[in-house]
Order: C-alpha cells, then sequence, then structure tokens
C-alpha cells in the first residue's frame, strides 16, 4: 500500500487509476517519487492492463517537487530519482494517461508530459517556474522542443510564465482540452472506445515504439542536463538564493554570477 498515492482498477483491471493522493497541492515528495517508480516497476510484466491514468486528488493535479528538497544538500538525491521517474514513465509498455485539472507545476507538469497522452480542462494552469527560483526545469527542457513544442519551449522555461489549456492544444500537446469537470468523461470514453477493444499484448507493442524516440532522445540529453543543474546551477550564488527567498518569502537578490 500507498502513503501518497490512491490506486483504483476500473474495467475488470484493464485500467489503473492512480491519483497522487496529497491534496491540495500533491506535492512530488520524495516519497511519492518513490512510490510512483514502485508503481510502474510492478506494472512492466505483461499483463491485461490497457491504460494507466494519472491524476491529483482535488481540485489540482500537482504543484510540483518539493522545494525544501531542491536545497544544495538535498537537490542531489531527489532530481536523479526523479529524472529516474520520468524515464520509467518514457519507457513503460503501457499507455500513460495524465488526466490534469487546476494547477500542473513544475515536476507536475513534467510528470504530465512524460505521459502518452495529456488530457486537460479548462481550469488547468501549467507553469514551469523554476527560473523564477533561480533554477530550471531539465525534463521540460529536454522535452518540450522535442515534442513539437520548439517555440512554446523557451517561452515557459525562460519566463516560468503560467499558461492555460487553449495554449497547449495550440501546440498539438494535448490529446483533447474539455469543460472544466470533464476531463475524467473525456479520458473514459476515450479509453473505451479506443484502447478496451484492442489486444493489450498488442497496444504494449504499438506503445513501445510509439515512445522509443522520445525515450531516445531523453537518453541522450538528460544526464547532460542534470549535470550543468547539479554541477553549475547548484555552485551559483543565485540559485540557492532563489530557493532560500522562496522559502523565506521574500525577494530574491541576485548576484549575476
Amino acid at each position: 500500500s500507498f502513503s501518497t498515492l490512491a490506486l483504483t482498477e476500473r474495467c475488470d483491471g484493464q485500467v489503473l487509476e492512480v491519483a497522487l493522493n496529497t491534496p491540495p497541492a500533491n506535492i512530488l515528495s520524495a516519497q511519492m517519487i518513490g512510490e510512483l517508480r514502485t508503481l510502474l516497476a510492478s506494472e512492466r510484466a505483461p499483463s491485461k492492463r490497457k491504460a494507466i491514468v494519472l491524476a491529483g486528488a482535488g481540485a489540482h493535479f500537482c504543484y510540483g517537487a518539493s522545494v525544501p528538497e531542491h536545497r544544495a544538500g538535498e537537490v542531489g538525491a531527489m532530481l536523479p530519482q526523479f529524472h529516474g521517474l520520468i524515464d520509467d514513465l518514457l519507457s513503460h509498455p503501457v499507455t500513460s494517461i495524465a488526466r490534469v485539472s487546476g494547477r500542473c507545476l513544475g515536476g507536475g507538469f513534467e510528470l504530465a508530459l512524460g505521459c502518452s497522452l495529456l488530457f486537460a480542462d479548462e481550469s488547468a494552469r501549467f507553469a514551469v517556474p523554476e527560473i523564477q527560483l533561480g533554477v530550471f526545469p531539465p525534463v521540460a527542457a529536454v522535452l518540450l522542443p522535442q515534442m513539437g513544442a520548439a517555440a512554446l519551449a523557451p517561452r515557459l522555461v525562460l519566463s516560468g510564465e503560467t499558461v492555460d489549456a487553449a495554449l497547449l492544444e495550440r501546440f498539438g500537446l494535448l490529446a483533447a482540452r474539455t469543460p472544466t469537470g470533464e476531463a475524467g468523461a473525456a479520458v473514459d470514453a476515450w479509453i473505451e472506445k479506443h484502447l478496451l477493444p484492442r489486444s493489450a499484448a498488442s497496444l504494449r507493442c504499438a506503445h513501445r515504439a510509439l515512445r522509443a524516440s522520445l525515450l531516445a532522445h531523453y537518453h541522450a540529453q538528460i544526464g547532460s542536463a542534470e549535470r550543468l543543474y547539479l554541477d553549475e546551477l547548484m555552485a551559483t550564488h543565485d540559485a540557492n538564493e532563489g530557493i532560500a527567498a522562496f522559502m523565506d518569502k521574500r525577494a530574491a537578490v541576485w548576484t549575476d554570477a
């Protein structure tokens, strides 16, 4: 059993719903990252599973990773584990679907980007605000330019601005955009129409082929992005100042060096 996740099997076990279950923020703590990795590992063996649906308990998907775990003494342990989680998701044989309402920020947005399909309703708000804390989002920096969002990637990563589902849809990042509160029904209908009638074994093979190029790109780039973050960025005054300022609820004072 998991302390940060709530699991629901549906459609005679063909669908597993996974709720990030620490509302309201559903923070991707080290504990939750570890539980998600354990769960995904347990789901790799061939089975009748046709979809894993990730959602947030309550009004929001996820506010992102824990800011205290970004501090110099902790980020060296947290970041590689989070990057491993995204690898687990990208390399997973079962189709993954992110169902997003409310805030989907930082590592939460990166987790959603790592899923095979992204459904969002009109309440959804997306951002990678890391730059405002003096750091940057390695997964978004690596994946977004590769996902048809080449023009959107620098806009989001360099600004940290919050955008709505309509903008993500315009850049081809959404499978569907629904009225507020209707993303769940849209995901259910899509699974029922397109996945449940198919062979689980066939879907797994198709899915592995589908994800291979994005996975190869991730493997080629994430290591250098992680080293840039841990070795160069965290050695600067400003990265540590930005995290400290956020935790102290004050404006950061940059030295630009």
